[in-house]
């Protein structure tokens, strides 16, 4: 299965990103091969439609589950109708962290 995080930059100390549409990096971790992706989101400066956009990214790569903090009111239906999980995290969390507990559960 495919995850995507968001991420503050392109490495595993980086902190998960506030923010869905608007984060800096997507990191798409396959929980099978165990490989990691980094992607950059073209949509962090957009002036509209980047929460749009990064679902279709996201959606381009297979991805099952998104891990973030906050989703925007409008990415939620997209997301549905692509039967797409979002997972809603509190706190700071590194992204090696939301690797961790993926693979412990």
């Amino acid at each position: 299965m495919k995850v995507a995080i968001t991420s503050t930059g392109n490495s595993l100390i980086s902190k998960v990103d506030q923010r869905f549409g608007r984060c800096a990096y997507f990191v798409i971790y396959d929980t099978v091969t165990k490989a990691m992706e980094f992607i950059p989101n073209a949509g962090i400066h957009a002036e509209e439609g980047a929460g749009s956009a990064a679902v279709q990214l996201i959606a381009s790569r297979k991805v099952e589950k998104i891990v973030s903090v906050e989703f925007g009111f409008k990415v939620k239906p997209l997301l549905d109708s692509l039967k797409i999980q979002m997972i809603s995290i509190k706190g700071e969390h590194t992204v090696q962290e939301i690797i961790d507990m993926i693979e412990k559960s």
